[in-house]
């Protein structure tokens, strides 16, 4: 039987909030006409919502293709900038990583931008542990979708996705598959559901949910 473990990108894998809100105020000094402040708060509170909602949150006040084009721009300046700092790994998960691919193929399904999941393989070395990944902006689908779409082209019989918010929660929910909470990440989740504190605890959680 061939299993499957999904993963979230921020907050279940890697903290690049920092990362990211110095590279938004870089691009931000090219769009002189958004006032918008950055920090690193504001960056986590939407990791994990798909462009369209980022873009109404931050570029409030503008119409859609205004918002959608400062957007953009962020994103591309974003993507250099992780390609060449990179974020910060969560504790263990290179060694978490390496003992789950014994026994398991290993994905990624994010909200984010084309080019970001792969800024991040790339600057820290992880593309041999993933099989493939999908994202938001490849597809335009809701994240929901994206898993199903990566489980159906890899010819997964049992998956699981491990992510960090209520979004994440509800993908997998509507993926048709069991969700594990990264408890180290950005959100919290209505309803109830298995959990890490760590991520040195999903290899063993891992083996009770898919026997």
């Amino acid at each position: 039987m061939k299993k499957g473990i999904l993963f979230d990108l921020d907050g279940t894998l890697w903290d690049s909030s920092r990362q990211v809100a110095e590279s938004w105020v870089l691009a931000l000094k090219d769009l002189p006409e958004v006032k918008t402040v950055v920090t690193v708060e504001s960056v986590q509170a939407v990791m994990g919502k798909s462009m369209e909602e980022i873009a109404d949150i931050v570029f409030d006040g503008f119409n859609k293709a205004r918002r959608m084009e400062f957007l953009e721009h962020c994103f591309d300046v974003e993507n250099r900038y992780i390609r060449e700092h990179g974020g910060t790994l969560f504790e263990g998960l290179k060694e978490a990583l390496a003992q789950l691919k014994k026994n398991y193929h290993l994905y990624i399904v994010s909200n984010c931008q084309t080019g970001y999941i792969e800024a991040f393989l790339e600057y820290h070395k992880m593309r041999d542990f993933f099989e493939d990944f999908e994202c938001y902006g490849a597809t335009g689908r809701p994240k929901g979708e994206n898993i199903r779409l990566v489980i159906q082209r890899n010819h997964l019989e049992q998956a699981i996705y491990v992510g960090d918010t209520q979004g994440d929660y509800q993908a997998a929910s509507f993926a048709g598959i069991p969700f594990v909470h990264a408890r180290t990440g950005y959100g919290r989740i209505d309803g109830e559901a298995p959990y890490i504190e760590s991520l040195s605890q999903l290899p063993a959680l891992a083996k009770k949910l898919m026997q």
